[in-house]
């Protein structure tokens, strides 16, 4: 037998109070759905577990307990409703975008990890490094090369500045032959008066006059003019004036060295021809030209543009050396 809600309430409720019990409807899809929630009058639960109380209070407790997942919540996930191919595929869709641009971005992301400016940085200062290096060595071998020719070249022209003056040395002392521009300067004695045969380089005797020749003296003379006027190399009928040379006489005979000459005696001297045919020549030396003729001795000066003269004969070094 029912029983009014009024009646049994721990505290007076008014007919228009009294709680109902229905069903909500979510939608229309859910309009003839079959609820499969367990009702309280026609499947209670075992009388060992629920109190059976006749007070509102206590059946709500008794709800709690015993039912505490919502009706209606019960009846909407019974609710199976298959979702359209749209969906799915929309879905999928969404999904597949959200997984490339997910994609990308990581890449992206990646991409400029990798591409840190640091490092780029970093290898363009490391081949500058290494470019300026090559360099470095390239000029330091340079450096080093034009060192060693700089080096050759000093040794080259020290030796060739101690050869140059060792052979200026020697040529200037006779020991080399040499060649050049020169005078020739030809004198002889006085032919003897009366004599068909006599052209004698001694002293001849006519009508018991003595005439003059040319002397040792002479030829010295002569050759200490062209030696002042700067005459390089000398030579008196083929043999050369040099350091050891002496102009005397022996007897009756002209000694060059240990070679004996006879008239006409022919000088030859390498030099400045001009100057050296004016210092022998008669403006320059009248008084000599003056003598010369009055015994009948006339000397001849030729310039010449080539001139050779052997070397001299010199004898050997035993106790001279060098100074350093």
């Amino acid at each position: 037998m029912p029983h009014d809600a009024s009646e049994y309430a721990s505290f007076p409720v008014s007919p228009e109070n009294t709680p109902m019990k229905h069903r909500a409807v979510f939608s229309a899809s859910f309009a003839g759905l079959e609820s499969h929630h367990v009702q309280p009058d026609s499947q209670p639960i075992g009388h060992a577990r629920r109190r059976h109380s006749e007070d509102d209070s206590l059946r709500l407790i008794d709800d709690l307990t015993n039912r505490p997942m919502d009706v209606l919540y019960t009846d909407s996930r019974l609710a199976t409703k298959s979702p359209s191919l749209i969906s799915v595929w929309s879905t999928r869709i969404m999904v597949f975008l959200i997984c490339i641009a997910v994609g990308v971005a990581g890449s992206a992301f990646v991409r400029q990890l990798s591409t840190d400016p640091r490092k780029e940085v970093r290898k363009q200062l490391s081949s500058q490094l290494a470019d300026q290096t090559d360099k470095v060595k390239s000029l330091t071998k340079e450096v080093n090369s034009l060192r060693s020719q700089v080096e050759s070249e000093s040794k080259s022209i020290s030796n060739w500045s101690l050869s140059q003056t060792t052979r200026d040395d020697e040529m200037i002392n006779g020991v080399l032959p040499v060649q050049g521009e020169g005078i020739t300067l030809t004198i002889a004695n006085p032919l003897s008066v009366g004599d068909d045969n006599t052209d004698s380089s001694l002293s001849h005797e006519k009508s018991g006059n003595q005439i003059r020749v040319v002397t040792d003296s002479d030829l010295q003379t002569l050759v200490s003019l062209l030696w002042q006027a700067g005459a390089e190399a000398i030579a008196i009928n083929g043999n050369r004036l040099g350091v050891q040379t002496s102009i005397r006489t022996a007897g009756s005979t002209i000694l060059i060295g240990v070679s004996s000459v006879q008239s006409p005696y022919k000088i030859e001297a390498i030099g400045n021809r001009n100057a050296l045919a004016d210092a022998v020549g008669e403006k320059t030396q009248k008084s000599l030209y003056s003598a010369f003729k009055e015994a009948g001795i006339y000397p001849q000066v030729s310039k010449s543009t080539s001139l050779t003269l052997e070397a001299a004969v010199t004898g050997e070094v035993t106790y001279a050396r060098r100074d350093r």
